[in-house]
């Protein structure tokens, strides 16, 4: 069963067959993280963050079970989407709204290479806080000029 935190950006009520069409049939690319007994633990997908001229340029999203927060699964499922953006070819990966609530998040992609590159006032509506930031955030994943 696929339910959204409170800091993701889909609906909360998404049904499973909304969550499959926009985790799945629209990735470029899906890991899905399991423990040694099958349990799902985590997942991301990966695909381009733009279409066209700036469909190099990857975007992702991540879920961590809730039983298994603090275990470093975030930051692990991080390193493995950066290494399959370059495989596939992406030059940048780029983060669109990491909502400003989620500290722990941020931290994770700061400790993995991301940087903060801009703000976007009171773009999440936060069902906790009302509205509240998000950052855009990027890495570079090729040496050289720009994206």
């Amino acid at each position: 069963m696929f339910r959204a935190g409170e800091t993701f950006p889909h609906d909360p009520a998404i049904s499973e067959v909304e969550a499959q069409l926009s985790w799945v049939e629209q990735s470029q690319a899906v890991l899905v993280a399991l423990d040694a007994a099958g349990d799902l633990v985590g997942s991301y997908y990966l695909r381009p963050n733009s279409l066209s001229l700036g469909a190099h340029v990857a975007n992702a999203g991540f879920v961590v079970a809730e039983r298994c927060r603090r275990q470093r699964i975030g930051s692990r499922l991080c390193q493995h989407s950066l290494q399959a953006a370059r495989r596939l070819g992406f030059r940048a990966m780029q983060f669109n709204l990491v909502v400003s609530s989620n500290t722990a998040g941020i931290r994770c992609w700061q400790q993995n290479g991301f940087q903060v590159v801009g703000i976007l006032p009171g773009a999440f509506r936060h069902q906790r806080l009302g509205y509240v930031d998000a950052l855009v955030m990027i890495q570079q994943l090729v040496e050289g000029p720009g994206p």
